[in-house]
C-alpha cells in the first residue's frame, strides 16, 4: 500500500458536520467542522431543517479543510459519507427537496386510519401487536406529509433520507447505504433489505417501491463525484463514493468495538449502547438491531433517545457562568463542567435521575418521563449536571444487561466514543457505574473513522475488516473503576434506579391523562 493515500469522510451530525482526512493508519490530519442549527420549529414538537441548508454547509466544511491542508488531492483515494438517521426528505425527478426535511427529532404523529388488512391484520390481533403497528404507522413522517401535505405527496418523487439526499448531491445517483436505513420506511431488518412486496410495512404507509433509493452494502460503489458536486465541494471529480454506516454503525465501528463482548457506548445527541453480531437478535421484543457498518451484521442498540442533548441543556439552562468563564480563561467550557462533577461525591448525595425526557418513547413505554428524586438542601447545580450523567450511565448499564440477558454473551469491555466521552468526569464515573473498565479510542472522530474503514475496505485499501480495524482503530485512555464509587453506584443502581420506572409508571400515566402531553 501507498503510505501517501488518504481518505475523506463527511460526517453530517445532528449538530455539526464535519470534513474529515484520515490517513491508512487511522491518523486524522485535518478537519473541516461547520457548527449547524439542530432544527427549527414552526409548531411544539416539530424539529425541521432546509435540506439545502446542510448541502451549503457540507461545501463550507470542505472549504474548511482544504484551507488547513496542503496535499496532492490526487493521493485521495475515496470518500464515504455516514448522517444522522431518520430524517426524511421528499425530492423531485431533479433531486430537488419539495418541503423541509422531518428529522428524528419531530414529534408529530399521523392519524392512524384503515386496519391493516389480510393475514398480517389477523395475525397482529391475535398475537396482541396492534398497538406496536399503530406506532410504527403514527410516527411514520410520509404518513403525517400524505395526510396533511396532499400536494407535497403528489410531486415526491423520490423518499429519501439525509444520507440519500447528499449521496444523490455528492454522485448524482439515487443510492444510498441500506445500514443508514433505520427510520419509519418498509425496511426488512432481518434481511438488510428494503421489504417484500408482501409485507405489510406496504400496507402501513403509502410509499410505493419506485419511490425509494436503490440500497448498497457498506463498502460498495455508491458512484463518483460529478462535476457539479466537485465545483461546490472541491473533491476532486470522479473520486468513489463507497457506502458507510450510519453515523452511531460507524461510531462502533470506528471504535473498534466489534467483539459481542465489547460493547460500544455513544455519548451524543442520542445516547446508545450496542454490541455487534452475525445474528439478527431483537434485544427489546419487536424492536429490531439495525444493520452494522460491517456487511452482513448486525448491532444489537439499546438507546436513550435524549442522551447527552441533557447535558447540552442544562448547559444552555443553568451554564451560563461556567460558558462566561471559559470564554474569559479562553478554555473549552466542557473543562469548567467537569469541575463540577468533581466537586460533588459518587451518587450526588442522593440525587436521582431517570433519562426519559423526549414524550412518547417507544420503551420503556409511551407514558415515561424524565424525572429527578431526592432532592435536599444539600443540592445545587453541581449535583443536578453529576445526576444527569450518572443517570445517562444507569440507563446505558440495564441497556448491557438486557443485551447479555437477551444474547447469552457477557460484556467485558466498554468503548465509549461521542461528544461526551472527551469528559474525563463522565469516563470515570461511567467505569464506576458499569464496575468495568471504560475506553476511550484513540481519537474522537470515531463516525468519521468508521466511514473511512468502510472506504479503505471498498477501495481494496485493506483485504477485510478485521484487517483494517486492527491498523486504523486503537485504545487511547483507559479507566478503571473506583471501589469504593462502584459500591455506592451499585447499591443505588439495585436498590433505587431499577425501581424507579415501576414506582413512576402510574404517575406518568395519570400526568399524561391529565395533561394530554404527550399524546
Amino acid at each position: 500500500m501507498n503510505e501517501q493515500s488518504y481518505l475523506l469522510a463527511i460526517d453530517n451530525g445532528t449538530q455539526s458536520i464535519r470534513a474529515l482526512l484520515f490517513d491508512l493508519q487511522g491518523n486524522l490530519l485535518a478537519k473541516g467542522k461547520v457548527e449547524l442549527e439542530a432544527y427549527y420549529a414552526t409548531q411544539p414538537g416539530w424539529a425541521e431543517q432546509d435540506p439545502e441548508y446542510y448541502w451549503a454547509s457540507l461545501g463550507q466544511a470542505c472549504a474548511q479543510l482544504w484551507q488547513q491542508v496542503d496535499i496532492d488531492r490526487r493521493l485521495i483515494k475515496g470518500v464515504a459519507l455516514t448522517t444522522q438517521r431518520g430524517s426524511v426528505i421528499n425530492v423531485d425527478e431533479q433531486g430537488q427537496p419539495l418541503r423541509p426535511a422531518m428529522l428524528w427529532l419531530d414529534q408529530r404523529q399521523a392519524e392512524v386510519r384503515e386496519p391493516i388488512k389480510g393475514p398480517w391484520g389477523w395475525l397482529f390481533k391475535l398475537a396482541g401487536l396492534q398497538g406496536t403497528v399503530d406506532h410504527f404507522r403514527a410516527q411514520a413522517e410520509v404518513n403525517w406529509i400524505a395526510q396533511n401535505q396532499p400536494q407535497i405527496w403528489a410531486k415526491t418523487h423520490k423518499v429519501l433520507l439525509l444520507s440519500g439526499f447528499l449521496t444523490h448531491r455528492l454522485c448524482g445517483k439515487f443510492v444510498d447505504s441500506l445500514t443508514s436505513c433505520v427510520a419509519y420506511l418498509p425496511f426488512d431488518y432481518k434481511r438488510l433489505q428494503w421489504a417484500k412486496p408482501s409485507d405489510w410495512k406496504w400496507q402501513a404507509i403509502p410509499v410505493r417501491r419506485e419511490q425509494l433509493p436503490e440500497l448498497c452494502k457498506p463498502g460498495e460503489l455508491l458512484g463518483h463525484i460529478s462535476a457539479e458536486a466537485s465545483r461546490h465541494t472541491g473533491i476532486p471529480e470522479g473520486l468513489p463514493l463507497i457506502a458507510a454506516g450510519a453515523d452511531k454503525a460507524c461510531e462502533v465501528l470506528g471504535a473498534g468495538g466489534v467483539e459481542p463482548s465489547t460493547a460500544c457506548l455513544s455519548y451524543g445527541t442520542t445516547a446508545t449502547i450496542n454490541t455487534t453480531r452475525s445474528r439478527y437478535l431483537e434485544t427489546v421484543p419487536l424492536i429490531p438491531p439495525y444493520p452494522s457498518a460491517i456487511p452482513d451484521h448486525f448491532n444489537t442498540e439499546v438507546m436513550i433517545y435524549r442522551g447527552f442533548w441533557m447535558v447540552s441543556w442544562f448547559k444552555q439552562e443553568f451554564g451560563l457562568r461556567e460558558t462566561q468563564r471559559a470564554d474569559a480563561l479562553g478554555v473549552e467550557p466542557e473543562a469548567l463542567f467537569d469541575e463540577l462533577v468533581n466537586s460533588v461525591p459518587a451518587g450526588s448525595m442522593g440525587l436521582m435521575l431517570q433519562p426519559y425526557w423526549s414524550p412518547g418513547i417507544r420503551e420503556p413505554g409511551l407514558e415515561a418521563k424524565g424525572s429527578i428524586i431526592g432532592f435536599g438542601d444539600v443540592h445545587t447545580r453541581a449535583h443536578i449536571y453529576r445526576a444527569i450523567l450518572e443517570g445517562l450511565a444507569y440507563a446505558l448499564r440495564q441497556g448491557k444487561e438486557k443485551i447479555e440477558k437477551r444474547s447469552g454473551t457477557k460484556i467485558t469491555r466498554l468503548r465509549v466514543s461521542g461528544g461526551g466521552s472527551q469528559s474525563d468526569a463522565a469516563m470515570q464515573l461511567t467505569a464506576d457505574i458499569f464496575g468495568l473498565p471504560a475506553e476511550r479510542p484513540h481519537l474522537y472522530e470515531t463516525s468519521g473513522l468508521g466511514a473511512a474503514i468502510n472506504c479503505a475496505v471498498g477501495l481494496g485499501l485493506y483485504p477485510d475488516y478485521p484487517t483494517a480495524i486492527a491498523a486504523m482503530t486503537r485504545v487511547g485512555q483507559v479507566f478503571v473503576p473506583n471501589p469504593e464509587a462502584q459500591h455506592t453506584y451499585q447499591q443505588l443502581y439495585t436498590q433505587v434506579y431499577q425501581r424507579m420506572y415501576k414506582q413512576l409508571k402510574p404517575l406518568y400515566q395519570s400526568i399524561r391523562k391529565i395533561t394530554g402531553y404527550p399524546a
